[in-house]
């Protein structure tokens, strides 16, 4: 672990279970345990997981210009989001680049909280604010603890009254526990799942009793990247994993634009006025490559940086891929030219031990109307 100076309350947690606690945005974050890693993704898409995702960083923006700020920061309308309620953004330099994503909830009219990973959404926020009668606050006292899965809402409801009537994108402030905590209907696994942001004096209490009393359940403990897993099915992605600040272009710096990412529908409508709108605007139809996803044959997954050829030429990169053995389907997410990009376009994925045939395939590829995640009740 290098470079960290952000600590989770957990990572005695994460140690026990055989946690190198490796960085990620400043973090020691349980990347790896000594365990199969597709139990944990079994238990997600079947029962429900448990993991830290307090690496992710919360930003509060409150006072009478704090509306104003965000609104100036990311690309969704602000003023429409309303106490207890979120939305999912993005956030652009002045480029009309990505530089970041994010979830805003509204806690009150002056109140909102940023979540997000690890782009630039804190200096995002410190800029817009610059002479703003506004104050913005990193919080890493507050932890993240996300439960996941089609039974996180059956646990819950034995200790927080009224959780089922919580609807995606939306949240409440309540106990757990005797804890006071925020629970959020969010999260990254493309399955019906909840966010509990809590106090670092209460996370590990929490934990543990979700972890003892979620046994009987099927619920366990799930390491971070076990989300790779699953956003390669639900079409998540992961800045800077999917970007071209991994996969940089030969002669351009780096930066994508929301058209080329499939991020375009984080804009609200007529939108104007936020960082970097001008060029979003301006580069729409001149994309250099898609995000698109790519469907495999047989069961070797693609692996992380794989080539993708067609007709034998080299055209683009497969940035995260999986094979389920539950969903018995093997794909990937990928970086390739916008003429390939076109369902059915046949395609060859090359491995470090050989090439595997594939087609172009729309994403996500699993529950494609994102109804397990909404679902009301």
């Amino acid at each position: 672990m290098t470079a960290s100076w952000r600590f989770s309350a957990l990572a005695d947690r994460h140690r026990a279970m055989g946690s190198e606690l490796e960085d990620w945005s400043g973090m020691g974050t349980a990347w790896s345990y000594d365990k199969d890693q597709m139990e944990e993704y079994m238990a997600i898409r079947t029962k429900a997981g448990v993991m830290d995702v307090s690496g992710l960083k919360k930003v509060h923006v409150f006072g009478p210009h704090a509306s104003h700020v965000i609104d100036r920061a990311v690309t969704r309308d602000i003023e429409k989001l309303k106490p207890g309620r979120s939305t999912y953004c993005c956030m652009l330099n002045d480029a009309g680049k990505f530089v970041d994503d994010c979830v805003v909830y509204r806690m009150g009219p002056h109140s909102f909280m940023v979540v997000h990973g690890a782009g630039q959404g804190h200096e995002q926020l410190t800029m817009a604010a610059t002479g703003r009668n506004v104050s913005v606050m990193f919080d890493d006292d507050l932890h993240d603890i996300s439960l996941q899965g089609p039974l996180a809402v059956d646990y819950l409801e034995k200790h927080v009254p009224g959780i089922r009537d919580v609807v995606y994108f939306s949240h409440i402030h309540t106990t757990l526990f005797g804890k006071p905590v925020t629970i959020s209907r969010t999260g990254y696994t493309g399955e019906r799942g909840y966010e509990i942001f809590c106090r670092r004096q209460d996370a590990v209490e929490i934990w543990d009793t979700i972890v003892a009393e979620g046994a009987a359940m099927g619920i366990i403990p799930s390491r971070f990247t076990t989300l790779d897993l699953l956003r390669a099915e639900s079409y998540l992605l992961f800045f800077p994993y999917d970007n071209s600040e991994k996969y940089p272009f030969e002669n351009e710096a780096c930066g994508d634009t929301l058209w080329e990412l499939g991020l375009d529908f984080t804009v609200s409508k007529g939108k104007t006025g936020f960082r970097g709108a001008e060029e979003h605007y301006r580069l729409q139809g001149k994309e250099r490559f898609k995000i698109y996803g790519v469907k495999l044959e047989g069961t070797e997954a693609a692996e992380e940086g794989a080539v993708i050829l067609k007709d034998g030429k080299e055209v683009g990169v497969v940035t995260i891929g999986f094979y389920s053995p539950l969903n018995k389907h093997n794909v990937g997410i990928a970086r390739m030219p916008v003429d390939c990009a076109v369902e059915g376009t046949k395609l060859t994925i090359r491995n470090s031990g050989g090439q595997i045939p594939a087609i172009a395939h729309p994403m996500p590829f699993y529950d494609q109307d994102k109804k397990r995640r909404t679902a009301k009740g």
